[in-house]
């Protein structure tokens, strides 16, 4: 990865976003609380502005009502005309696209950093759309460091032709955060405290940033792995679509990836 990450001026519109399913408990509870406390958000160059994505969901503590609203930031559900009966979800993304956006308008919020957790026993996740973000991929690198020990893995979700649809597409470049395991509807002390940290390391990383593109310091290049999604496979079904089996006693538990 080059040596100087992109955008040569500094940060400063900011989001961080919770609450984009449900029942993704340490999001919630982040959004929850900043709204009513955003001063640990502040950093001295920019402001970091607190967002509960989707209070419908988070109230009925479902991952959706209507539809995923991390699949509804695509130019078709964006630029659609507004109709009665479109889906909760729908309507709410375009109501963020107006609040973070409009999607690549130029006029976009910088960052915005989208929060998640999973079933999954995946430890820590970053999620970016492809690794053309090099700011996030910055931050990524940063991120990792900041816990050697731990499992940070980065995973590029848009597939080559494919459009970005997820909450922090809107935004001139961002971040998802995925943190596992965790039941849903189901807060762990731990997951929040290690989310908090991560939000934390991520808006000083911009802090660091913004003061580095005043002085015209760059940042060490490297090298990252990061991984690509290759295919999904579902559980055996029968032929009217029940399922006909269950992951073994041996492997539960044991899996890294799941849905975002």
């Amino acid at each position: 990865m080059c040596s100087r990450p992109e955008p040569p001026e500094p940060l400063r519109r900011v989001a961080v976003v919770g609450g984009t399913h449900g029942n993704e408990m340490s999001g919630v509870c982040l959004a929850r609380y900043w709204l009513r406390a955003p001063g640990e958000l502040q950093r001295p160059s920019f402001s970091a502005v607190p967002v509960l994505a989707n209070p419908a969901a988070t109230a009925a503590c479902r991952r959706y009502v209507d539809c995923d609203l991390n699949r509804a930031f695509t130019s078709a559900f964006l630029t659609a005309r507004a109709h009665p009966d479109d889906p909760y979800e729908v309507t709410r993304a375009r109501e963020l696209n107006q609040l973070l956006g409009p999607k690549a308008s130029g006029q976009a919020f910088d960052f915005v950093l989208d929060l998640h957790n999973t079933t999954a026993s995946m430890g820590t996740c970053l999620v970016a759309e492809s690794s053309h973000d090099v700011f996030a991929m910055h931050l990524c690198h940063h991120l990792q460091l900041q816990s050697p020990e731990l499992p940070c893995r980065v995973f590029l979700y848009q597939l080559p032709g494919e459009e970005s649809y997820s909450v922090h597409s809107v935004a001139k470049s961002g971040l998802g955060l995925e943190l596992g395991p965790q039941p849903q509807g189901v807060l762990r002390a731990d997951l929040l405290a290690r989310m908090r940290a991560l939000v934390a390391a991520a808006l000083d990383f911009i802090q660091l940033f913004n003061q580095a593109s005043h002085t015209g310091t760059a940042f060490p290049a490297f090298e990252m792995e990061a991984y690509r999604k290759v295919s999904s496979v579902d559980f055996p079904r029968t032929e009217t679509g029940d399922l006909a089996g269950t992951v073994h006693p041996q492997l539960q538990t044991q899996g890294q990836l799941a849905s975002r």
